[in-house]
């Protein structure tokens, strides 16, 4: 016990004193120093910080507990990440930093009006709140609670030792968002996000060779063939009709709503984006991404690979409660004393994930909402502390109902993308419409906006039409277009957008940027036929 405790806060006060002593002589009290670490964020800080706000408790558990349940089907959401990262690394991200912004929102400012960047300012706020926050928090907990047994340590219920880890990692994960800002939250990410890999590259490693006698070859072979339908990641389930709705992902839904989804996230989500608007020039946002990319092709190996090893031990013993099966691999795989470390590498992804949202929503609202409407005379100092009060009150909402998305029938993972589509597939239509679309007017693009969020809520949870939802995705994306473009034919466009080079860094692009995205691209698609068509 003392080791494991050991352990734990060793590497976590490590990671705290590090980011810490690397921020001695940072302005925190500027817009660009507090909100985008005052565009100095190099490729492999970009990186890490970019995969571990991506990687979270919701994957390690979520994920996990899809694939001991269902299998690899899951791992869609994975492989075609490093594709939408290569767009981003070609495309938007370029533009982004040309124009200097700070948000994303900003763009639609730009390209449209301030109402629509209001608008989208205040969906992504509200989609952090009740969606992403909650969710990284009880998967944290959930985490925190069934390896550590705090309710058995304090003698209290379970649930009241779930309430106790979110009020503890809500309250340290708020501290670190609000007094360090986004550097603070990029150089913990760094250290945290390759611990993760590692770390989680070695709960299946180990788990491997322990069944293998010896030889991790061997244990994958017989994990294979234990469950041989486990492994295969072309899903047949229905994405039309009968079944379509309780389907986890059917496969053909990878070319629908899938890709606008991944392309949003990678390439426009502003917890994520945000990390290479603060990079110190566009090489090193290019490499941070490409990075990125190659780093995703490994997590699978993180996220899905234990929930099958576990499924290998445990059976279908826990199906009604899938969400379990990866804290009770570790504590059956892992050497006791390194539970410890193992821990504060899951602390280290909570806080990641939690911080980065609780930092955009922040830059959101302070730049886009409190300085637009409210003081648009605000010193830079005044904004961060609104910034910082932001994310104190976002944090507590968070705690409060963290503990209430226990009940997700599919698995929390599942109920995190339903509920981001409400969100995402709007914002999405609107921001690659301002790129793509040069005839969409202000207009169209409201109209389009405010049709998405209102057809996927009616069309997936009140009509409960028989289609998977992601396909629901698409269908609203095409839709979006569509009604943006007749909008815009009744009221055009009065003015042209051009985008002009703010000059905050230089845009000399990385030379090996086209060269990396082929070979990831190849990569990419190797990886899916291989252990795609060959199971």
């Amino acid at each position: 016990m003392i080791l494991q405790y050991l352990s734990f806060f060793a590497f976590t006060f490590f990671v705290a004193g590090y980011a810490t002593w690397k921020l001695r002589r940072d302005q925190l009290n500027t817009q660009d120093g507090y909100f985008l670490g005052g565009r100095s964020l190099t490729g492999i800080v970009i990186a890490g910080s970019m995969l571990l706000t991506n990687i979270s408790t919701e994957h390690l558990i979520g994920m996990n507990g899809s694939s001991y349940k269902n299998g690899a089907i899951i791992i869609t959401w994975e492989a075609t990440s490093s594709l939408a990262l290569i767009v981003a690394a070609l495309y938007f991200v370029p533009k982004y930093l040309k124009m200097g912004l700070t948000t994303i929102p900003e763009f639609l400012e730009l390209r449209f009006d301030g109402v629509i960047r209001t608008i989208v300012a205040l969906l992504l706020i509200i989609s952090f709140v009740a969606t992403l926050l909650p969710i990284v928090l009880y998967t944290g907990a959930l985490n925190i609670e069934s390896i550590f047994e705090i309710s058995t340590m304090l003698d209290v219920t379970q649930q009241q030792g779930v309430w106790i880890t979110v009020l503890t990692v809500g309250v340290i994960g708020a501290v670190y968002a609000i007094f360090g800002g986004l550097k603070m939250v990029a150089y913990t990410d760094t250290i945290n996000g390759f611990g993760l890999l590692a770390a989680g590259l070695a709960l299946p490693l180990i788990s491997l060779y322990s069944i293998g006698d010896g030889s991790i070859v061997a244990g994958l072979v017989t994990v294979f063939e234990h469950a041989p339908d486990k492994f295969n990641v072309i899903s047949d389930e229905p994405s039309v009709g009968p079944g379509a709705r309780e389907a986890i992902l059917p496969f053909n839904v990878l070319f629908t709503g899938m890709i606008i989804n991944q392309l949003y996230f990678w390439t426009m989500h502003q917890s994520i984006v945000q990390r290479v608007l603060g990079a110190v020039n566009l090489k090193e946002a290019q490499k941070g991404l490409l990075l990125t990319a190659l780093l995703k092709l490994l997590i699978p190996f993180v996220v899905i690979l234990p929930g099958i090893i576990g499924f290998y031990y445990f059976g279908d013993s826990i199906y009604d409660s899938q969400d379990l099966v990866y804290p009770m691999l570790v504590k059956k795989i892992l050497p006791y004393w390194f539970t410890g470390f193992f821990v504060a590498i899951i602390m280290g992804a909570i806080l990641s994930t939690f911080n980065s949202a609780l930092n955009s929503a922040a830059t959101i609202f302070s730049l886009g909402i409190y300085k637009k409407y409210v003081n648009a005379s605000a010193s830079e100092s005044r904004v961060v502390s609104i910034g910082k009060l932001v994310s104190l009150a976002l944090a507590v909402f968070a705690i409060l109902i963290a503990p209430f998305v226990a009940k997700a029938p599919d698995g929390l993972y599942q109920l995190l993308q339903q509920l981001n589509g409400i969100f995402f597939i709007p914002i999405a239509s609107v921001i690659i419409a301002g790129f793509l679309c040069p005839k969409v007017s202000t207009t169209g693009a409201k109209a389009g906006l405010l049709f998405g969020l209102v057809f996927y809520v009616v069309v997936n949870f009140i009509m409960e039409a028989p289609l998977h939802f992601v396909h629901i995705w698409g269908i609203e994306f095409v839709l979006n277009l569509l009604i943006m473009h007749l909008v815009s034919i009744r009221y055009p466009r009065t003015s042209v957008f051009e985008i002009e080079d703010k000059g905050f860094v230089d845009m000399l692009p990385w030379k090996y940027t086209t060269l990396a995205s082929i070979i990831l691209t190849v990569v990419t698609i190797l990886i899916y036929i291989v252990f795609g068509f060959s199971s």
